[in-house]
């Protein structure tokens, strides 16, 4: 990725130079071709101080015309690597660069699919973090914003789509012009281009005073399965709820939402045409947490419209207030407004837990973080940016109340209507309408790094009451900030086989010790849990009689207290403070009853990996064995055709080892024995097969028998992962040599096969790929795209060699390693789980041999 970075200092010295407020870009594309590139024309007029040079950013196998005020000028002499030097800039000033512009695999800039069903070319653009500059020369940079006009040239069977409404002409035959309205004032990080033979529906979102068009895309291939109706009523249902709460109409002129292939993310918030990973349409059965999922992100694209596209950070320090308050925004929408009102409950267990993990690697950084670069934003997508700074969020809207924070948000919109912010003005106008001081708690909670524990010590009398009651607070050693809580306790007595609550005490908790003075005197409960109702961000720990209580009583709990509860054992599960075969009895014990299939998932899944990384290594088959059954019991018990089954089903199969349940999956594939209720359908199929690919049960004939029947591009996926995923040695060189060491895979293939590489059951065949990974890190960060590099990086790390002669390679290789800091910290993370991952077995070890 060399000549392709920007720093902060460079972006700040250019926008001092250039004038926005007439900043006017008109993008030709011509997309009628077949070769690898495509033409593309950018006239941008824009004012600048008299005198000043700058640049444009362009990244383009060739540039063919550059011309300055209708001056003309050497595109040998002024363009290089990433850049278009610009003459001494006049007052006013016109740019055209005429360049032919790379299609992508990899997910960045215009990406190119052929869909394998019908052989028809789709296209979509991502842009975010900076690659508009790989279909347009532009600013790219968040705080030049400008507006707009795409003239794009496509096949005339195609539909295209940009950030606006379009009229259509007949260019010449087989070919249509669509020429888009001028956009309001964008970054060009958020315009965007769709293209393709796409499938289309239409409706339209009705208030007061205006109708706004809905559209929804997807491939031909897919639209059988497009769920329309369920996706626009969604849609309707978060344009009243954020137009309520917000206090300002939708900005933009329509609101497209497509589904297109390959895509590298959840989705992306371009202004007026958002699109999404088709994954999200789905072609087989899924859990109810699949369609929870997308809800969430849909709403969470929605809110980016006011917050990130109609206002939009100046640089990306501020990525996470853009991302935080889209995750904060989402989750209440979903909770208010759709069927997923128990929505900051599933947030308790899945966002918050993604924060917790991020903020205790040797990377967590303050949520406000210091971004120097393109490279440290792209590995900025973080738990920090979404998850715990929606938790802060949340407690600021608590803190300030949400009638004066909303007032807050409506003012900032409006005043800042098109143009670019910093933290310090969404702070002035909440300051405005709260009437408190924000500085001390912006210090604590957003210019600091790390997590807080808090402990409940107890003393108890003889008869059964509450001596004292303290909430000890600490801070690790390399972050020490102790901040300030305000948190609830809630008591809990098991009454008739339930807990319920008797009593609920709120406080603020500050310093190293908090005495709870109201608690003295009160009889001990069976549960005493901090941080009732999830009213901060830290660390809950559970007194000995708590914890006894939650291993045995945990589904009796009421939702959001049970998610806290899940969520303090995940953690002190990796804190190395509960051994992982209690926690693998929790789990057995207490999903069943669990009525949040979100939950469920995302419980199974971490008590699988634990099993893998957090067990006494000396005992590698009796836990696995034991959950095994336990799951295989459940499936075989829970409601025929319902998500629980589906959900234990899955994880079964995902943990199956032995012959006898080789031969059980073989019979669910083939149909000679079913689960009343359970559909074996596409999806469920392949995940079957790649289990038995995994346990070296089905071979490249097999794989390739099932692909036929399922010719499709996530088809081709599944496939790739099962290939990937055989015990053997030539199937990990094959996976090796495609991911690595050539670039012959699409993003989308490139994913499914370093997935499928990494098995944990297959230790001794990966261990000869420590040193290979390792002397590849440099050479792939410095030769692939930023994205493709951290697929690799992240995906290949050897996680599942838990063990201390891994990480002491990877340890040793770092202190001498030349690389940049973005990749080092990806290595760094991982050795980071390698240390947890020990450190959590040494304690399963203790527990077995007590």
């Amino acid at each position: 990725m060399p000549g392709t970075n920007l720093t902060r200092d460079e972006a700040r010295t250019r926008a001092e130079q250039i004038t926005t407020s007439s900043m006017e870009y008109t993008v030709e594309l011509d997309l009628t071709g077949d070769d690898a590139t495509f033409r593309s024309t950018t006239t941008l007029r824009f004012q600048a101080e008299k005198g000043s040079r700058t640049w444009l950013d362009l990244i383009a196998p060739a540039v063919r015309e550059v011309s300055h005020n209708g001056t003309d000028l050497d595109p040998a002499e002024v363009f290089g690597e990433s850049r278009i030097q610009l003459p001494p800039l006049a007052t006013t000033n016109e740019v055209r660069v005429v360049a032919d512009a790379a299609y992508m695999r990899t997910g960045e800039g215009l990406h190119r699919f052929v869909d394998p069903v019908d052989g028809e070319t789709y296209l979509y653009s991502q842009f975010e973090v900076a690659d508009a500059r790989r279909v347009f020369a532009c600013f790219d940079q968040p705080d030049l914003k400008g507006t707009f006009t795409f003239v794009i040239d496509a096949p005339a069977h195609w539909i295209v789509v940009a950030n606006s409404p379009a009229s259509i002409s007949d260019v010449r035959e087989g070919v249509r012009r669509w020429s888009f309205e001028t956009t309001p004032a964008l970054s060009p990080y958020v315009t965007a281009v769709v293209a393709g033979p796409y499938h289309e529906e239409r409706d339209e979102y009705a208030r007061h005073d205006a109708t706004v068009p809905l559209r929804l895309f997807c491939r031909r291939s897919l639209a059988e399965h497009l769920d329309a109706g369920e996706l626009f009523d969604l849609t309707k249902r978060g344009f009243a709820f954020y137009e309520d709460v917000f206090g300002l109409p939708y900005p933009f002129a329509k609101y497209d939402q497509l589904f297109v292939p390959e895509f590298n993310a959840g989705a992306m918030e371009n202004a007026g045409a958002v699109t999404y990973r088709d994954d999200y349409v789905f072609r087989s059965r899924v859990t109810d947490a699949s369609y929870e999922r997308r809800a969430e992100i849909l709403l969470h694209e929605m809110a980016h419209m006011w917050f990130g596209d109609l206002v939009t950070m100046r640089w990306w320090d501020d990525l996470w207030l853009n991302e935080s308050f889209a995750t904060w925004a989402s989750a209440l929408a979903q909770s208010e407004a759709t069927r997923w009102d128990e929505a900051w409950t599933t947030f308790a267990v899945t966002e918050k837990l993604w924060a917790l993990r991020q903020d205790q690697l040797p990377s967590t950084h303050p949520i406000a973080a210091d971004i120097r670069d393109l490279e440290d934003v792209e590995v900025n997508f973080d738990g920090i940016t979404y998850a715990k700074g929606a938790s802060v969020l949340k407690q600021l809207v608590a803190w300030v109340g949400r009638e004066a924070f909303l007032d807050g948000v409506h003012s900032y919109f409006t005043y800042h209507a098109w143009a670019n912010t910093t933290l310090a003005d969404l702070f002035s106008h909440l300051e405005e309408t709260s009437g408190r001081d924000l500085a001390t708690w912006e210090r604590q909670w957003l210019q600091t790094a790390g997590v807080n524990t808090l402990r409940p010590i107890t003393e108890v009398g003889a008869d059964g009451t509450y001596m004292s009651v303290v909430i000890e607070q600490s801070a690790a050693p390399e972050h020490p900030t102790v901040r300030s809580h305000r948190a609830a306790i809630g008591l809990y007595d098991l009454d008739d086989g339930q807990l319920t609550r008797r009593r609920r005490v709120e406080l603020d908790v500050t310093g190293a010790r908090t005495e709870v003075a109201d608690l003295v005197g009160e009889r001990q409960p069976d549960l005493l849990l901090v941080n009732d109702d999830d009213l901060t961000f830290a660390k809950i720990r559970l007194d000995d009689r708590s914890r006894r209580t939650v291993l045995t009583s945990i589904s009796t709990l009421p939702s959001l207290p049970r998610a806290l509860c899940w969520t303090a054992a995940t953690d002190m599960l990796r804190d190395a403070e509960l051994p992982t075969r209690e926690f693998v009895e929790l789990v057995l014990g207490g999903i069943e009853r669990e009525t949040s299939i979100s939950v469920v998932q995302h419980v199974l899944h971490t008590a699988r990996m634990a099993i893998h990384l957090y067990a006494d290594p000396s005992e590698p088959l009796r836990l696995a064995a034991r959950w095994a059954t336990g799951l295989r019991e459940l499936a075989g018990a829970a409601e025929p055709g319902s998500d629980a089954q589906l959900a234990f089903t899955r994880a079964w199969v995902s943990s199956a080892g032995s012959e006898q349940h080789v031969a059980e999956i073989r019979a669910l594939l083939d149909g000679s024995d079913v689960l009343p209720g359970l559909i074996v359908d596409t999806d469920l199929r392949w995940h079957l097969l790649q289990r038995l690919a995994v346990l070296g049960a089905a071979d490249d004939k097999e794989i390739d028998s099932e692909l036929a029947r399922d010719n499709t591009s996530t088809g081709e996926r599944h496939a790739a992962y099962a290939r990937a995923a055989q015990p053997t040695e030539e199937a990990k060189a094959d996976a090796w040599r495609k991911a690595v060491e050539s670039d012959e895979l699409p993003n989308a293939l490139l994913t499914a096969t370093i997935q499928g590489f990494a098995q944990p059951e297959q230790r001794a065949l990966l261990r000869p790929y420590v040193s290979q990974y390792l002397e590849a890190v440099p050479r792939v960060w410095a030769e692939r795209t930023i994205d493709t590099a951290q697929k690799i990086v992240q995906g290949l790390f050897p996680r599942v060699l838990a063990d201390a002669e891994t990480a002491s390679a990877v340890r040793e290789w770092l202190e001498g390693a030349d690389i940049p800091d973005a990749a080092r910290r990806l290595v760094a993370e991982g050795l980071a789980d390698l240390d947890r991952a020990l450190q959590a077995q040494a304690c399963d070890r203790s527990a077995s041999h007590s």
